[in-house]
């Protein structure tokens, strides 16, 4: 009802501006005694066994999360985590803060139900980052922190920028995400490809393992983001990648280049389109790296989750977890109450009990059927 009153006036504004205006706001809001604990009466969702999820060496009270992209400097960490999110991503953060793209780079295709974007990795760097999250005693919900690199550095010196963010971010983080998916760096998503994705993989492992031993820590958990725009062979060759390189899971998918079948005077704006033209494609590539890898490479699906109809194809397709960011925009956070509710209905009527049972279903019933 809350979300219902402020959306006409958010979408009468400028999409950026009202973007910053919500992200700030709460997150200024989140330090006045009590507002905490009003967002969770407002929007918080109690844990039930039937969905909690066990992951990476971590628990998620159930299996949506946030993201990256709504909150680029973890300026709102602590109020996002009261809305009902069981994770969230923050970033994409870069070594150095760079001011991204030219304005305008966002926009509302509400017939459509969705965005496009082309900011262009917009973030005050990886210390700033470090300085806000070094600030929050206590993590309430896992968090990743999604990584890149700055639009300066060739491809060729790509691996030191993810590195650098490591190295800034090792100690806030609860997992990481390397973003090579972004539409919006140029030939970024030539690093999904080739020597290019092994070496950077390596270089990845390799600095994670050496900031585990100086902190005296467990490795964390290393995800990469992939486009929603590879060919079957190409999903093949990075799963396989991916999976050699000891990654610990996958996030498919960023935003998608295709603009088929759009209505909106925005359709032809360049950047990412995410929302609900990305649901179908999402799934496609959750479906097929879960066959890929057999089910052993962990999957988060993102891309067009408007419900929990959306949210349960992607788990019966592969996903362990899913994250939303565009429908949150146009729904607000009472989305993630009806989600969940949506989820313990679908696993009832399938018969599971736990949404565990239900990750690549789908998968197990064509084999059966064979």
């Amino acid at each position: 009802m809350l979300y219902r009153v402020v959306k006409p006036l958010l979408f009468r504004m400028d999409p950026e501006r009202a973007h910053h205006l919500i992200v700030d706001g709460v997150g200024t809001a989140s330090r006045i005694p009590g507002a905490g604990a009003l967002l969770s009466a407002l929007w918080g969702i109690s844990e039930t066994p039937d969905l909690s999820v066990d992951l990476f060496g971590l628990h998620f009270a159930h299996p949506v999360g946030l993201a990256a992209g709504l909150d680029k400097n973890a300026k709102a960490v602590q109020a996002l985590s009261r809305i009902g999110l069981s994770f969230m991503e923050v970033g994409t953060v870069t070594p150095v803060g760079q001011p991204g793209n030219e304005r305008p780079r966002l926009f509302r295709l509400p017939s459509d139900q969705a965005l496009i974007n082309r900011m262009g990795f917009n973030n005050e760097g990886a210390d700033r980052m470090a300085e806000r999250l070094g600030q929050i005693r206590h993590r309430r919900i896992p968090l990743g922190i999604n990584i890149g690199k700055n639009k300066v550095t060739p491809n060729e010196r790509a691996a030191d920028d993810y590195r650098r963010c490591l190295q800034k971010l090792y100690r806030y983080g609860d997992f990481f995400v390397v973003n090579i998916s972004s539409p919006n760096t140029p030939d970024l998503r030539a690093l999904q490809h080739g020597d290019e994705l092994t070496g950077l993989l390596a270089a990845v492992r390799d600095e994670m393992n050496v900031q585990a031993e100086l902190h005296g820590d467990a490795v964390k958990p290393i995800l990469v983001k992939i486009a929603p725009d590879n060919t079957d062979e190409q999903l093949a060759y990075m799963a396989e990648a991916i999976v050699r390189s000891g990654m610990s899971g996958i996030i498919a998918t960023n935003t998608t280049i295709d603009r088929q079948g759009l209505t909106h005077r925005h359709a032809g704006e360049t950047g990412g389109l995410s929302g609900r033209p990305l649901t179908r494609r999402s799934t496609e590539v959750i479906r097929t790296l879960y066959a890929l890898t057999k089910g052993k490479l962990p999957i988060i699906g993102s891309g067009g989750i408007f419900d929990a109809r959306d949210a349960y194809e992607k788990i019966r397709a592969g996903a362990s977890l899913v994250e939303v960011y565009t429908a949150l925009i146009y729904e607000g956070p009472g989305l993630l109450g009806r989600i969940h509710r949506g989820l313990r209905e679908a696993l009832r009527q399938d018969g599971f009990s736990r949404i565990s049972e239900a990750v690549g279903a789908d998968h197990r019933e064509v084999s059966q059927a064979q």
